[in-house]
């Protein structure tokens, strides 16, 4: 048996049956090292070994955490509540309208946050819990706004060269093909991911008219009421969070860090009075409690990683892979990409898989023949799949994080199994067609 496969298919059975993602992840864990031929000491170590790795990751969420509390307190996101709250109250503005108005407001904020304005997963406990409220009167469904966050934070990154997107295509992706003896041009790189984004579109489209179109009600008893958004000197509030909000990212685009940005933008708030001194601690600590099982999560998806690669069976994985191709083109695309999928559903991080998966698969296309942009489409898809359907990854527990405010939003049945679904399906279709095209 392979322990990567095996160790992926408990975890998810696990965080199916509604066991706790971290503690699925480390029973899972245990289990791959010891299918994998490890001692339980040699796991342990290698799984302590992950966790370090993921130290940095969870800082930058509990800072960017800390920073959404001080939005929240300013009462930022409140100006907007309001405003489509007093919408609700005209005779002349439908449901319908409003509902999808809402949508495309969320689909051009996850879209911005990996590209335009690159505070990834941040924006989502800035923004989604003042319109909880609002979801609940419309009864959106709340698995249709989970697949659109998760359209915008995996899809924009997959084939817009700016922002989070030029780290993964250019710094991630192209430098690993090159690195692997694949010639291509980066500018071609974007070029290649169209066909696999055309995918993740179908697969939206499909959750937001099809799947998750009928109402679905929600408790509401923790509704909004449009009297407890009301702003003291809206004005000066509006102009301080725009201001934080530009310093951050001007600070994270400098420094590449996020633990940087998210401090700036507190510090505006606060120094500017509209976050009191005496309250910083209340900011850090609400920050840091409402994104820690994030942090978490992400610290143990190193850890799982990392005993996957010490076992060795991410090798053994592809090479049994390569023996049942036998130069069969066709076939070959679709089990590189079930593969990719394996493993990334496993790391919870496309930007981590591609480096391995990229070692491993550009020797075995350049070998069958397929073209560079074909090898671009095949690994660059692999490295996306299971991203956005994979428990430890931070474009479903972003989502989350936003919706299960209130606690009436499940991470695995209303994040992940609907996110694998409108998603990985389409793409290993699409990353397909795009290998066999190209």
């Amino acid at each position: 048996m392979n322990s990567v496969i095996v160790g992926v298919f408990l975890m998810l059975l696990l965080t199916l049956f509604r066991v706790n993602v971290i503690v699925a992840m480390t029973v899972a864990a245990l289990v791959s090292g010891l299918v994998g031929g490890l001692s339980l000491t040699d796991t342990v170590t290698a799984f302590n070994n992950g966790l370090s790795g993921g130290a940095e990751i969870a800082l930058s969420y509990a800072m960017l955490g800390a920073f959404a509390v001080a939005i929240a307190k300013s009462g930022l996101t409140n100006l907007l509540a309001a405003r489509l709250l007093a919408l609700m109250g005209k005779e002349q503005t439908s449901e319908r309208f409003l509902s999808f108005a809402i949508m495309t407001v969320v689909l051009f904020c996850a879209l911005s946050s990996q590209n335009l304005i690159p505070v990834h997963i941040a924006f989502i406990p800035i923004l989604i819990p003042p319109l909880l409220g609002i979801f609940n009167r419309l009864q959106l469904d709340r698995r249709a706004i989970a697949c659109i966050l998760t359209f915008g934070l995996a899809t924009a990154y997959m084939v817009l060269p700016y922002g989070f997107g030029g780290i993964y295509l250019y710094n991630i992706l192209h430098l690993n093909l090159v690195e692997n003896a694949l010639v291509i041009d980066k500018n071609l790189v974007p070029q290649a991911m169209i066909i696999p984004a055309i995918g993740m579109f179908v697969g939206l489209l499909v959750a937001v008219f099809i799947s998750y179109r009928r109402k679905r009600e929600y408790n509401h008893s923790i509704v909004t009421e449009a009297k407890s958004l009301a702003v003291e000197n809206p004005g000066k509030v509006l102009l301080v969070g725009t201001l934080a909000i530009v310093l951050s990212l001007i600070a994270q685009f400098m420094s590449q860090s996020m633990i940087l940005g998210g401090l700036v933008g507190v510090m505006v708030f606060t120094l500017f009075g509209i976050v009191k001194w005496h309250e910083n601690q209340d900011v850090f600590s609400k920050g840091v409690a409402m994104m820690a099982m994030i942090g978490f999560i992400m610290i143990s998806a190193q850890g799982f990683a990392e005993v996957m690669k010490t076992t060795g069976h991410i090798d053994t994985l592809v090479s049994g892979a390569a023996d049942m191709i036998a130069g069969n083109k066709p076939l070959a695309a679709l089990l590189i990409l079930l593969v990719g999928l394996m493993i990334t559903m496993g790391i919870g991080s496309s930007f981590s898989t591609v480096p391995i998966i990229a070692a491993l698969f550009v020797p075995l296309c350049l070998q069958l023949g397929f073209s560079p942009m074909a090898t671009v489409a095949l690994v660059g898809t692999a490295g996306a799949l299971g991203d956005a359907g994979s428990p430890a990854s931070d474009s479903t527990l972003g989502p989350t994080s936003g919706l299960n405010v209130d606690g009436q939003h499940d991470h695995i049945w209303d994040s992940v199994v609907p996110t694998f679904i409108h998603f990985n399906i389409p793409l290993v279709l699409f990353g397909w067609i795009a290998a066999m095209v190209l």
